[in-house]
């Protein structure tokens, strides 16, 4: 019995480590997303805004005979490195799809319910504000929840937070994203290129019948995750998306069970404790045979997507999504030009009523339908604070308004505006609601850390 405890409790820790180790450093991730953006927003408006803005447009890239691939230093980060972003965000829903909160159908369903009413409700929001038939073209922009401007508010209320409800946020998030990436494809693109996407199912096939079979090479997916990027990329399609498919096709399954790895363990202990010099500065021949094998046990114990996870969340936590903010918060309030605040405030109560009440509304409709069902131990409630999140809708917002209104300078400035408004309302209140409603989980999971801050077992969610 003591064993079975201990091997559920080995178990229960391989899977939930990657997201207790990340919980560690997305607080300070969260404050260094928060002082990039208000950075970002004093320097464009700045009497060096025009240093930031040529830094951000300044064109790097491959300008070849046979092939072009040179764009802004802000495009890079938007597509190249936040898809890095994206592949991390896909590693994360894989693995709950499979062995975490989203593992049943009902379960599955439950973030495309939310993310589908977070689309439906701020659009009809607009639609019905907007008195101005010039901004008709608007309606898609409160649509989309900005992923890492809503994970990083949530992150930085660390484990206090239930690891179902960031899953939550996550999984609609990425339906919600993709969902604006569609229609931005069908209504707002007008370069899309059917036979480079159909290119692109080629290494992408290669890339899941290898993850089929449990075969996995770094190189492998690094230089087929690079030419997925550019097909998508050059075939219309937000390339970032490429990150989230790539992700479904990194293997999950371990090599070896978590009994025979502690057998291994037990037994290559017990060799090196009968190795000879044990002293000396370098290993003997023996020793580092067993050495290596024992880093071979270690890599074949956890998955190769588990793997990715624990290296890829301190470089996104700490480089990529700062920079990111950095690159895009900087929208300048250039007054000379004119606003139109019936825009501006029609964009704000849009993004964030809209996803206040669509997102709670139609999970409630699944719910009772009972086409889906929420994860283990969380109340319907705190699904109101996730709904308050989602109307940060910054980056996305932005470009699709950039898009909307193309050529019409006073429509555009006044649509940032007006997200910016929405995304600080929403990221405020969001927070607040968000703490409050998890103030008895934090208490009860204070409870269950031992001196170290470590969960002291496997039943932890059962519990709470």
């Amino acid at each position: 019995m003591a064993n079975q405890m201990k091997e559920e409790s080995i178990i229960y820790r391989l899977i939930t480590s990657p997201l207790q180790r990340f919980a560690k450093i997305e607080g300070l991730g969260g404050i260094l997303l928060l002082a990039a953006t208000v950075l970002a927003i004093f320097w464009a408006n700045s009497p060096w805004g025009n240093v930031y803005e040529s830094i951000w447009q300044y064109k790097i890239g491959i300008d070849a005979d046979t092939f072009h691939l040179k764009k802004p230093v802000i495009l890079w980060i938007n597509d190249g490195l936040m898809a890095i972003f994206f592949f991390l965000i896909g590693l994360e829903i894989k693995r709950e799809l499979i062995i975490g909160e989203l593992n049943t159908p009902k379960k599955a369903a439950l973030p495309i319910f939310a993310a589908v009413g977070g689309m439906i409700l701020p659009v009809m929001f607009y639609t019905l504000l907007n008195k101005n038939p010039d901004a008709a073209q608007g309606w898609g922009i409160p649509m989309a929840t900005d992923i890492a401007f809503s994970l990083a508010i949530i992150n930085a209320l660390g484990k206090r937070v239930p690891v179902a409800i960031k899953v939550f946020l996550t999984a609609f998030a990425i339906i919600d994203d993709l969902g604006a990436v569609l229609i931005i494809a069908l209504f707002y693109s007008e370069d899309l290129h059917v036979n480079l996407l159909l290119i692109s199912v080629i290494p992408l096939l290669i890339l899941f019948i290898a993850n089929r079979f449990g075969y996995y090479s770094r190189f492998v997916w690094i230089v087929l995750g690079i030419a997925i990027w550019v097909l998508f990329l050059k075939g219309g399609i937000h390339p970032t998306i490429a990150g989230v498919i790539i992700a479904f096709t990194i293997p999950i399954k371990r090599k070896i069970e978590v009994k025979e790895y502690r057998n291994t363990l037990t037994e290559l202990g017990q060799k090196l404790d009968k190795s000879t010099a044990a002293e000396s500065m370098i290993l003997t021949h023996e020793q580092a045979e067993q050495i290596h094998e024992l880093e071979q046990v270690i890599r074949k114990v956890q998955s190769r997507l588990q793997e990715q996870e624990h290296k890829l969340h301190g470089l996104v936590t700490f480089f990529i999504l700062p920079l990111f903010a950095l690159a895009n918060a900087g929208v300048v309030f250039n007054m000379e030009e004119g606003l139109d605040w019936h825009i501006a405030m029609t964009i704000a109560v849009s993004l964030f009523v809209g996803k206040f009440i669509g997102i709670p509304l139609f999970t409630w409709i699944g719910i009772k339908l009972k086409l889906t069902e929420l994860p283990t131990g969380i109340k319907f409630s705190k699904i109101f604070g996730v709904g308050l999140l989602a109307g940060v809708g910054f980056t996305m917002a932005i470009f699709i308004a950039n898009l909307a209104f193309l050529n019409q300078p006073i429509l555009t400035n006044s649509a940032k505006i007006g997200i910016l408004i929405g995304s600080f309302c929403a990221g405020v209140i969001g927070y607040v609601v968000v703490r409050f409603s998890t103030r008895e989980y934090a208490e009860k999971l204070k409870e269950k850390e031992d001196s170290d801050g470590k969960i002291t077992g496997p039943d932890i969610k059962e519990d709470l």
